[in-house]
């Protein structure tokens, strides 16, 4: 995977309003993994001005580093595997390895070796296949923080808009349309530095 349109519908939820949806669509403990996300961006924030976001995302078995930028509907991702070794050497301050994200990065501006770990974002989540999209169930920990989301990933915008407005009418959750969690994270971090 190098490059992926990212289409998805955000919601904030209570405590619970989560456990009524993991109730209701029956997650179960071993549905769950974790992943964390550590995030980059210059000391200026160039990439949030720019609406773009640079993680990378520690998964059980690999590491993915994946460049958001902004498109007419969606984000586009344009991600690369990692091997360990590398993930823990651009955490401890190496530059960006060759590749499409240096590529991408230099294409909107940025210059690899300008950027700097901001911090992370620890999610534990469970998934769901859900009329021709995907339900993600997320519990959220950042800094001192910590919430619950529920997203739902499709291919068309229309539609995937439609469904998830009628899932959250149909199980009574409060329409809280969330933030990214890369822009819930920096609004943190300038809420606790600022």
């Amino acid at each position: 995977m190098v490059k992926e349109l990212e289409i998805e519908f955000r919601n904030l939820l209570t405590q619970e309003e989560y456990a009524r949806l993991i109730d209701t669509f029956r997650i179960k403990e071993e549905d769950y993994f974790e992943q964390t996300n550590y995030y980059f961006d210059t000391a200026d924030f160039s990439l949030k001005e720019r609406q773009s976001a640079l993680r990378i995302r520690q998964l059980e078995e690999q590491y993915q580093l994946t460049l958001k930028t902004p498109e007419a509907r969606g984000l586009m991702e344009t991600t690369q595997i990692l091997a360990q070794d590398q993930a823990t050497a651009i955490l401890d301050g190496a530059n960006i390895p060759v590749g499409p994200v240096r590529d991408t990065l230099k294409e909107i501006g940025i210059n690899h070796e300008d950027l700097q770990l901001f911090g992370s974002l620890k999610t534990i989540r469970a998934e769901k296949d859900y009329k021709k999209g995907l339900l993600v169930f997320d519990k959220n920990f950042y800094g001192t923080t910590s919430d619950f989301d529920l997203e739902y990933e499709v291919a068309d915008y229309d539609k995937g808009k439609e469904i998830f407005a009628k899932l959250l009418k149909d199980y009574q959750i409060t329409n809280q349309p969330a933030e990214n969690k890369v822009a819930r994270f920096y609004n943190h971090v300038y809420r606790n530095n600022g």
